[in-house]
């Protein structure tokens, strides 16, 4: 079936659809119409699943890490502060191994307060172990919810589904809504690999010594450092994971792509510009006037952030002559995270690519699209003239700073 709404709602079918047991509810700007569509879909009965509103979003992670825990498949929402509230626990689900999927509807945070969007909720918390995975539309948002529960209860992390708070939450485009049936031949039913039982009493997450040692049974246990090179291994292992993910998607529902990266016009690409989310689609309309101008450039939607696709990102801009990052959000005192983790990749390739850092977009700055062509043209016809310092776009106002 075929409608137009908004990502909110192409997010809260794709919950409805994955059969979710437990949800925890708090209301915090963009996100709010995705929890509030799914206590819709709760009181109307379309839905079988536990809906919990509770008093802050550190409690509603603390809901689902409980859910979870018990075996139910959970879910929640956030952005912004809310997301850095629930710090402490984000570090607790990914610790505990615990699959729990959260839409992120990304929006810049505070101070000063902004209720727009930019990515430096998500990127902010990028290293709590959670897999972190961005859409750029609503067909994308609904299809990665489902593929991100099939991916959790694979490897035992939690996911972030990231969107563009408004650009995306809040806009009307038309996605499809798959079957029932059709998803339940791709996402299986949730077993978890432990689940508490009042019947066989446990102790989880308990306090861990430094060094490895025997637990009730007499075995050797993972100390801290074993549980840690654990859960980096297996996000490590969550990107082929998502690659076979992605083929039994493709085989029930038909739609697929390259799992990790999304291209447009990059085959003969000379110069690539590579960004999170919905500026991708923004970039083509550039890429088509600069390409009129017979400048080879393409755009590369980066869709898997955590674990990052190293190795797809090498294979995917490796030959070009140059890459240009385009992020919304800064590692404050450094430069763009998106960016130093593509220079990473690059750093081994035997002819490394030039690669420019622009910031745009932070607090809902209007990105238009004469900028983006200025600067993409500038850094594909003089390549060399830009330093490794991150270039701003949009900046109004670069010597006053108001109190």
């Amino acid at each position: 079936m075929h409608i137009i709404e908004s990502g909110n709602v192409a997010a809260a079918n794709g919950v409805k659809l994955a059969k979710v047991q437990v949800i925890a509810a708090y209301p915090i700007t963009p996100q709010t119409p995705l929890t509030e569509k799914l206590s819709e879909f709760v009181d109307a009965g379309e839905m079988d699943a536990e809906y919990i509103p509770v008093e802050s979003e550190h409690s509603a992670l603390a809901v689902c890490i409980a859910a979870a825990s018990a075996g139910s498949r959970s879910f929640t929402a956030t952005s912004a502060n809310g997301l850095l509230y629930m710090n402490e626990q984000l570090h607790w689900a990914a610790g505990a191994r615990l699959p729990i999927v959260m839409c992120v509807v990304n929006r810049g945070i505070g101070a000063p307060w902004t209720v727009w969007n930019d990515h430096q909720d998500a990127i902010s918390q990028r290293d709590t172990g959670w897999i972190q995975m961005y859409c750029c539309d609503h067909q994308q948002i609904i299809d990665t919810v489902l593929k991100a529960f099939y991916l959790a209860e694979t490897v035992n992390v939690p996911v972030m589904v990231c969107y563009d708070g408004y650009i995306l939450s809040h806009t009307y485009m038309p996605f499809e809504i798959p079957a029932q049936t059709d998803v339940d031949k791709f996402l299986p039913p949730f077993k978890p690999a432990y689940a508490l039982n009042p019947g066989q009493p446990a102790n989880l997450n308990t306090v861990t010594l430094p060094d490895i040692r025997p637990d009730v049974r007499g075995n050797m246990a993972p100390g801290y450092m074993e549980i840690r090179h654990n859960l980096h291994t297996d996000m490590r292992d969550a990107i082929d994971v998502m690659a076979d993910i992605d083929k039994k998607f493709a085989k029930v529902f038909g739609r697929n792509g390259n799992p990790y990266i999304e291209e447009y016009k990059c085959e003969d690409a000379e110069f690539v510009a590579i960004c999170l989310g919905s500026l991708s689609y923004h970039l083509r309309d550039v890429v088509d006037i600069l390409r009129k101008e017979g400048i080879l450039v393409g755009v590369m939607g980066l869709r898997l952030y955590r674990p990052f696709p190293d190795q797809a990102v090498r294979d995917a801009l490796g030959s070009r002559k140059g890459v240009i990052v385009f992020e919304k959000a800064l590692s404050y005192g450094n430069q763009g995270a998106l960016y130093a983790d593509i220079k990473s990749a690059l750093y081994r390739t035997e002819n490394k690519p030039t690669v420019h850092n622009y910031i745009l977009g932070l607090g809902g700055r209007e990105i238009k699209t004469d900028q983006l062509v200025e600067s993409l043209r500038n850094s594909c016809k003089h390549p060399d003239t830009i330093d490794d310092t991150p270039q701003w776009i949009g900046l109004k106002i670069k010597t006053v700073r108001e109190k």
